[in-house]
């Protein structure tokens, strides 16, 4: 989680309150401080709220949260004038952009540290570094528009931030200290983003490095934001958080034409939730007026719409918010944790482990003592993931998701190795060998299986490899396993073996076949194994039960 360092100078100006107000409520707000220094509190908070990844945003809503400044932030957005254009060919490479001016900006010090901080942070939690989402932040007065974001050759040159010399695409990727970072997220395409201004002068290659061209300085007055990005609800997110920020320091925002479209516009969106339901789940009685007061500490626009409802207007840059419940935990953190009436548990109950999550502990140990490691791969995945990429037919067992919000989320997994082997291609830039391993939940129609699965990418990796982990695995999960010869199309033929146990298979193991390493832009030979855990003693019940 991100930690965010918040001067107390700066911070006790935009609040309005002392620091030690603001350090005894910090924690009340969801956060979690890490350091008290002379200067400064550096704090963490979750990566659901990059809202608070600024001292502008904690600073809002800590004046809600005290009582200074109640309800819905409002922010006014004028048209700049300025257009921007898109590149068709950016479809496949990077094709979402988000784009603002923020004018009357007065900068000094602390306040520059701030939105570097807010930056960095956004391209973590938001950005997923930097594949996502990134962020670049001009001065507006050095460059002249309209701005174009195109697909640049790779031999096209610019001089890059805290660079005195011009340099090629490719060069800032090899020797920029960014693009050595960030050089896996674009190095495979054919062409480069690259936004430029209407002298075609470049200003950024996202999402790499801006140009020294439009370095921010304290003399700065005024700024074009741009965000680019792979997911277009992430870039939109992004402006919203920096705009409201700036604004808070009392900067005008302007909005941007985009092809057809004005970025951003900062309005709030509505809900309508019930108090009754509020009421039911914090176990605390309260009415559309109560509620209202308590959404409006928390910065929402709130007020009551019938006997048990109340109209919520949610701010733009709460990204988090999807859900009544989320907004009831706004509420909860409002009236106060501590206000909360303390109550013994109806039924008591002492803990033991399940027998599953058991299984699963000591396959972990298996794996970590064979020199794997461990990662957490989604639960929600997709047909291409599962299927077509692995040259398998998707299972008719598989549980689809009726109203995906994302094309790469559309079904539950069925299996965990094509998700390791996708956290092979994410982590082909970095070093050899990898040995992953996974173990967890997947789900065939109705039920809930337990699986795990290794891949070990490096290259010497093989058949030998991956049955020698397959035998140490069946043997020291007391699993008693004959090996027959596998049909599974994710492997090589002749270099493929099925796990049978009691008659029937509980696991696969082998070497990825050549085409399903291409389908991964996989370059090293790939060894793999997956078992069905419902076959270890002791695992509780028929398959798929808890």
């Amino acid at each position: 989680m991100p930690v965010i360092r918040l001067s107390y100078r700066y911070l006790e100006k935009m609040v309005g309150a002392d620091r030690e107000t603001i350090l005894a409520h910090l924690p009340m707000i969801g956060s979690d401080i890490e350091r008290i220094e002379e200067d400064h509190v550096d704090v963490e908070f979750f990566p659901c709220r990059p809202d608070l990844f600024s001292v502008e945003g904690v600073a809002r809503a800590m004046r809600g949260f005290l009582g200074r400044e109640t309800g819905l932030p409002r922010y006014s957005v004028m048209p700049s004038g300025i257009r921007f254009s898109v590149d068709p060919g950016l479809a496949t490479i990077r094709p979402f952009l988000g784009s603002a001016v923020i004018r009357n900006v007065s900068l000094d010090e602390e306040s520059i540290l701030s939105l570097m901080g807010l930056q960095e942070a956004l391209h973590w939690a938001v950005g997923r570094g930097r594949s996502k989402v990134a962020i670049g932040i001009h001065d507006l007065d050095a460059v002249i528009p309209p701005f174009h974001y195109i697909a640049a050759e790779k031999s096209r040159a610019f001089v890059p931030l805290d660079f005195d010399r011009e340099m090629t695409l490719d060069e800032i990727l090899d020797e920029h200290p960014k693009g050595r970072t960030y050089a896996h997220i674009v190095r495979d395409f054919p062409r480069y983003p690259l936004i430029v201004d209407a002298r075609d002068r470049v200003l950024s290659f996202p999402p790499i490095i801006n140009g020294e061209l439009t370095r921010v300085t304290e003399g700065t007055k005024n700024i074009l934001l741009d965000t680019t990005g792979t997911d277009e609800r992430a870039v939109a997110t992004a402006v919203d958080i920096i705009c409201t920020a700036f604004a808070d320091t009392g900067a005008a925002v302007q909005s941007v034409t985009i092809g057809e479209r004005e970025c951003p516009s900062l309005a709030p969106s509505e809900r309508i939730v019930s108090s009754d339901d509020a009421s039911a789940l914090l176990g605390v009685s309260l009415d559309p007026k109560d509620l209202s007061l308590l959404l409006e500490r928390m910065r929402y626009g709130a007020e009551p719409a019938g006997p048990s409802e109340v109209r919520v207007l949610v701010p733009c840059y709460r990204a988090d918010i999807m859900h009544d419940w989320d907004i009831f935990e706004d509420a909860a953190i409002a009236y106060g944790y501590g206000n909360f009436d303390a109550e013994m548990p109806q039924t008591y109950t002492t803990g033991a482990p399940h027998p599953v999550m058991a299984i699963y502990a000591i396959a972990r140990e298996i794996f970590t003592g064979l020199g794997f490691q461990e990662v957490l791969p989604f639960t929600l995945t997709n047909e291409r993931v599962l299927a077509a990429k692995m040259q398998r037919p998707l299972k008719d067992s598989v549980l689809r998701v009726m109203h995906p919000i994302s094309e790469e989320q559309t079904v539950v997994r069925t299996d965990l190795l094509p998700l390791l082997l996708e956290m092979c291609q994410l982590n082909r830039h970095r070093e050899l060998p990898q040995r992953l391993f996974a173990v967890g939940d997947v789900v065939e129609g109705i039920q809930t299986l337990p699986r795990a699965a290794c891949v070990s990418i490096h290259a010497t990796a093989d058949f030998s490899e991956a049955y020698a982990v397959a035998d140490a695995l069946a043997r020291e999960l007391a699993v008693a396993v004959s090996v027959e010869e596998s049909k599974d199309p994710a492997f090589i033929p002749g270099r493929r073996g099925t796990l049978v146990c009691a008659g029937r298979e509980v696991g696969v193991f082998g070497e990825v076949h050549p085409a399903v390493l291409n389908a991964w832009e996989l370059e090293h030979p790939v060894a793999a194994v997956e078992v069905d855990l419902t076959a270890v003693p002791g695992y509780p019940g028929q398959p798929g039960t808890p």
